[in-house]
């Protein structure tokens, strides 16, 4: 089954440790923003892991093309994924883009397994088709129980 897997970009390193967890457990894990190079700074500009520029100077095009990149590289992943496992934060605790939302949004259009990790952060999260965990040890056990 194709997983996708939503968070914090500042979660990155984290979920890259769960995406081997569900490989091994036989899952596809679809998620091209684990591997990298899909951070926006606090204005917008796309940088590196290391907060490296990715488009030199004042290439407003060059930027634009890249986010764009980005949003087509996840939409199309969350689009393709038969469950979407969204990690949440605690609501009101930290400023977000949000693009976490989104996809949540676009899983809930197309029909994927939902599965959310952490507290219900908006009003969609309370949805009967949606599996709550607190842990991603419990949401792990639920996959293992469920799906295999």
């Amino acid at each position: 089954m194709r997983v996708y897997l939503a968070a914090r970009y500042s979660r990155r390193l984290e979920l890259c440790g769960y995406r081997d967890e569900l490989s091994k457990m036989g899952y596809l894990v679809d998620a091209r923003w684990l591997n990298g190079k899909h951070q926006l700074d606090d204005v917008g500009k796309p940088i590196g892991d290391d907060g490296e520029a990715l488009v030199e100077g004042g290439d407003a095009s060059g930027a634009a093309k890249l986010r764009a990149r980005f949003a087509l590289d996840d939409y199309e992943d969350v689009a393709a994924a038969e469950i979407v496992i969204n990690f949440t934060e605690k609501p009101r605790s930290a400023a977000n883009r949000g693009g976490r939302h989104v996809e949540f949004g676009i899983a809930l259009v197309t029909k994927a397994r939902l599965i959310v990790v952490g507290p219900r952060e908006n009003v969609f999260h309370w949805l009967p088709q949606v599996a709550q965990f607190d842990t991603w040890e419990e949401a792990k056990a639920f996959l293992e129980r469920v799906y295999d």
